[in-house]
């Protein structure tokens, strides 16, 4: 809403604060009446009615003379328009301000605790419209004061002992992984679990491209001589996909050489023929 509108909006409502009148006719003329008795001749009453019929009841605009609003100003409190325009606040504070708050019991140490004491205030210009796609898809003040967190980034949670949380401190880390004996999975760095503790930090090519060969026997000289790695240990001879360390007994691999492949992995005609 413009200041010019707000400003009209304002003189009829302190007319009728000050009548206890309700109808555009009564207004305009105790309006004209005061001008009338400090400017004669400055403005008629069919003019406030315009005023009021453009501006209050069509929510449309026109243009008004500037001293004209520097006096609807004055009548209303302020020196003139431009004080009016820099320092006017609507006095309606639920149209400005809607204060959001969620409590918990202070005992309660789950993800709700780290939501208590929020207070969301949102403070609105007197022009201020909800976005259309918010209107579109039904978007409340709460998925809207989430949509400005998550824009802004520069919400934390406070908390009564002394410490703050962010986002970040409500969500897992999964910036570690874990062997699980065929390749590398995703696991949060603060998981417990005792079958992840050898955790290591999270290597995007190793999570992606580090894999033990499963099926030996699928191996040829075209698809694993220099294109595939061994571990040996202890007569035991695994093939990974990718060069780097065992997981299992720590031991730097080696590039498959064709003597390797031959004596490890490849399934021989005559084994076949004897079983």
């Amino acid at each position: 809403m413009s200041k010019k509108k707000l400003l009209i909006h304002e003189v009829f409502r302190k007319a009728e604060e000050e009548t206890g009148k309700k109808t555009k006719n009564g207004l305009s003329a105790y309006l004209w009446a005061y001008f009338d008795e400090r400017f004669p001749e400055y403005i008629t009453d069919k003019t406030l009615s315009r005023y009021y019929d453009t501006f209050i009841r069509d929510n449309g605009d026109r243009n008004i003379d500037v001293d004209i609003l520097d006096k609807f100003s004055a009548y209303v409190g302020y020196k003139d328009f431009a004080d009016f325009s820099r320092t006017f606040v609507k006095k309606d504070d639920d149209a400005n301000k809607t204060t959001v708050k969620i409590s918990v019991d202070k005992d309660e140490e789950s993800i709700s605790e780290l939501l208590s004491n929020i207070i969301i205030n949102i403070t609105n210009e007197q022009n201020f419209k909800m976005p259309e796609f918010m209107k579109k898809n039904g978007m409340g003040i709460m998925e809207m004061a989430l949509v400005i967190c998550l824009v802004t980034g520069s919400v934390v949670f406070s908390h009564p002992k002394n410490k703050t949380y962010g986002f970040a401190g409500m969500l897992p880390s999964m910036e570690c992984m874990y062997w699980n004996g065929s390749e590398y999975k995703l696991v949060d760095c603060n998981d417990k679990n005792p079958r992840f503790d050898k955790k290591i930090p999270m290597d995007k090519d190793n999570l992606q491209f580090f894999k033990r060969i499963l099926r030996k026997d699928t191996l040829t000289y075209e698809n694993a001589v220099g294109k595939t790695w061994y571990s040996k240990y202890n007569g035991e001879v695994e093939f990974f996909t990718k060069d780097g360390t065992d997981p299992d007994t720590g031991r730097e691999l080696r590039k498959s050489t064709p003597l390797m492949l031959e004596k490890y992995a490849f399934q021989h005609s005559d084994s076949i023929e004897v079983e």
